[in-house]
C-alpha cells in the first residue's frame, strides 16, 4: 500500500523485511516523515530467519488450491524474501551481470521455489518468484521460471540434502572455471571448511546434459565450477549459506591469484593441520571427497600452484620441460630454412 502511495498504518509488531526497511528509508530521505517514522520500528524477524514450514508436506500432485495457498503463505514469502536478499547481494558484489544468475529452494517432496528468467538479481521482488516441480513445469507465479532451473532440480534429485542452490558468475572463480581447473588447496581455513570444489565439463547452459554433469558431483562437492560458464553451490541449511560459498570461493580465488604475483612460494597447511580442518568440516555436515584420506594425501593440489618456482639445473639455468620430438622438428625446419637462405 505504501509503495502504491496509499495511506498505511504500520503496527508496532510488524515484520519489516530488508526490502521494506529500504523502502521506508528511501521515503524518509525524500521527506515522507509520517511514514518514515515507522522505519525505526524494531524488526521482529529478519528475512534470513525462516518461519516454520507447514505441517503438511506438498508435492507436485497436490491440489492447485493447496499449491497456491502455500505459494502465498508466510513461510513461502519468507523464503522469497531471502532469495531476493541474496540476489541483491550477488548484484552488488558484481557476481552477476545482465539478468544472469539463478537460485532455487526445495520446499516439498518434488517442488521448489526459484528465480524468474530475464530479471536482474539486483531488482528481484518476492512477487517475481516461481514455483516449479522437479521436471521443470511451472506450478505458480506470474513470471516465467529461470531457463537454468533443470540444473538446480537435477542437483536436488541427485543430492537429497540439497535444500538451496545458487548459481552466478563471480569473476575470479569463473576464471578458474574457464581454465577448467579447481583452485589449489591447503591455503586458507575458511575455504577448506566451507567449500569443496569440483569441476564439471562445459555443456550448453540450461541443457539436461549440463544439469546431469553438475548433479553427478554433488555427493562429494558443494561448490562446482562449470567450465566456461560460472559457479553453482548448494547448502543443506539455507540459501544464505549457498550464497556464502560464493563469497568464500571468490575471495579465495582472488587471494591466491594476487599471492601468485608476489614472486614467493606459497605457504600451505601440513597434513595434520588439514586433517583438523576436515574434522571441523565433517562435524558441520559438509561433504568433501578428502574426508577419510590419509594425512599425506590431503594437500596434493592439482594443476595450478601460485608462486611456485621453476626447478633449476646445476648451472642455475631454468630447466624447462620441452617435448623432444617437437624440439627435433623445430631444429629440422630451422636447418632447412638456413640452408635455403645460404
Amino acid at each position: 500500500m505504501t509503495r502504491n502511495g496509499q495511506a498505511a498504518t504500520i503496527p508496532d509488531d510488524a515484520i519489516l523485511t530488508p526490502s521494506a526497511r529500504e523502502l521506508l528509508q528511501d521515503l524518509e530521505a525524500s521527506g515522507a516523515k509520517a511514514i518514515a517514522a515507522a522505519a525505526s520500528a524494531p524488526a521482529v524477524k529478519a528475512a534470513s530467519e525462516t518461519l516454520a514450514p507447514p505441517a503438511k508436506k506438498l508435492n507436485s500432485k497436490s491440489p492447485k488450491s493447496e499449491l497456491e495457498a502455500f505459494f502465498n503463505s508466510p513461510y513461502a514469502n519468507s523464503l522469497k524474501e531471502q532469495i531476493c536478499e541474496m540476489g541483491h547481494r550477488l548484484w552488488k558484489r558484481a557476481y552477476v551481470d545482465g539478468n544472469g544468475g539463478n537460485m532455487a529452494i526445495r520446499v516439498g517432496e518434488d517442488i521448489a521455489l526459484c528465480t524468474p528468467t530475464l530479471v536482474s538479481k539486483g531488482s528481484l521482488k518476492p512477487s517475481d518468484m516461481c514455483l516449479v516441480d522437479f521436471e521443470g513445469n511451472q506450478l505458480c507465479g506470474t513470471k516465467k521460471r529461470t531457463s537454468e532451473i533443470l540444473m538446480h532440480l537435477q542437483m536436488m534429485k541427485k543430492q537429497p540434502k540439497a535444500f538451496a542452490t545458487c548459481h552466478c558468475h563471480p569473476p575470479y572463480a569463473t576464471a578458474f572455471a574457464v581454465a577448467g581447473i579447481a583452485p589449489p588447496t591447503c591455503m586458507l581455513p575458511e575455504y577448506e571448511v566451507f567449500c569443496s570444489v569440483g569441476v564439471a565439463p562445459y555443456r550448453t547452459p540450461g541443457s539436461p546434459d549440463m544439469g546431469k554433469l553438475v548433479a553427478d558431483l554433488t555427493d562429494e562437492y558443494n561448490t562446482i565450477l562449470m567450465a566456461n560458464h560460472g559457479v553453482v553451490t548448494w547448502s543443506h541449511n539455507n540459501i544464505e549459506e549457498a550464497y556464502w560459498r560464493m563469497e568464500i570461493i571468490e575471495a579465495y580465488c582472488r587471494t591466491i591469484v594476487v599471492a601468485g604475483q608476489l614472486g614467493k612460494p606459497i605457504n600451505t597447511f601440513t597434513g595434520p593441520q588439514m586433517k583438523e580442518l576436515l574434522n571441523i568440516k565433517q562435524s558441520l555436515g559438509f561433504v568433501d571427497p578428502r574426508i577419510g584420506m590419509k594425512e599425506c594425501e590431503l594437500c596434493d593440489s592439482g594443476e595450478w600452484r601460485p608462486g611456485a618456482t621453476s626447478p633449476t639445473t646445476e648451472s642455475g639455468s631454468p630447466s624447462i620441460g620441452l617435448d623432444p620430438e617437437a624440439e627435433a622438428a623445430v631444429k629440422a625446419i630451422t636447418d632447412q630454412i638456413l640452408a635455403q637462405m645460404k
